[in-house]
């Protein structure tokens, strides 16, 4: 990137884009581009961040089209020329601008039982766990998921179906599913086979390829379409 100034279009609402000229600076990031937009020339414009490392996932945009943290994301990366296109995550609800509404994001979740199912008491032994068991290795696989909601945007499927669970509550629901200590096993089964569940999914793979933290949404829901075949016959004999 050599230009001295960036073209810096920002979907502002379905029908209306601004452009604006951004300086380029060494290492800079699209987080600080869409952060001196804010702080120099438009003070009304509206998006999320919070950590700026990584950590938390709530910076996530599009950005030519592509899902991403733009914290993490350096604009001679993405740049195309000078210009760079960024607007919401998509899939979702736009409150104002970049912000988008995560509510039925997280929903999603709680519709997958993508919550700890526990049996034990505090008067109870803590269960061991087992590292190196097959069912921890698949636990373990998912649980680096900070919820940004990358994957989410990045699906067609949720695109076209919008009762679809999504790829990040079906990995939840897969690392519980996998979870000695989670006693929800039937619960999470009913949930994720039912309408909006896992056997929706046309396993396209772009929730796998653009997952910031590299995990693997896509051979979690194949783990979901295996077991809740497994649950109908056995249920049906």
């Amino acid at each position: 990137m050599t230009a001295e100034v960036l073209k810096v279009t920002i979907q502002r609402d379905a029908d209306r884009v601004e452009t604006f000229d951004v300086p380029a600076y060494e290492n800079q990031t699209v987080l600080d581009v869409v952060s001196w937009v804010q702080q120099n020339a438009d003070p009304t414009l509206s998006y999320r961040f919070a950590c700026r490392v990584g950590m938390c996932g709530s910076c996530a945009m599009m950005v030519n089209g592509v899902p991403r943290w733009t914290c993490r994301t350096h604009i001679s990366k993405v740049v195309d020329g000078n210009a760079v296109m960024i607007g919401p995550l998509r899939n979702l609800p736009v409150i104002k601008d970049l912000a988008v509404d995560m509510d039925p994001f997280f929903d999603k979740w709680v519709a997958a039982e993508g919550v700890h199912h526990g049996a034990l008491t505090r008067d109870d032994e803590i269960a061991p766990v087992h590292e190196t068991s097959a069912t921890r290795v698949e636990a373990n696989a998912g649980i680096e998921c900070i919820n940004c909601s990358v994957c989410y945007a990045a699906c067609d499927t949720v695109a076209s179906n919008p009762d679809y669970l999504g790829p990040a509550a079906l990995q939840r629901a897969w690392t519980l599913l996998n979870d000695a200590k989670d006693e929800g096993r039937v619960a999470i089964l009913d949930a994720v086979s039912g309408s909006g569940g896992c056997h929706n999914c046309h396993s396209m793979g772009s929730c796998t390829m653009y997952c910031p933290n590299e995990l693997n949404p896509m051979s979690a829901i194949a783990g979901l379409k295996r077991e809740t075949a497994k649950n109908f016959f056995k249920r049906g004999r």
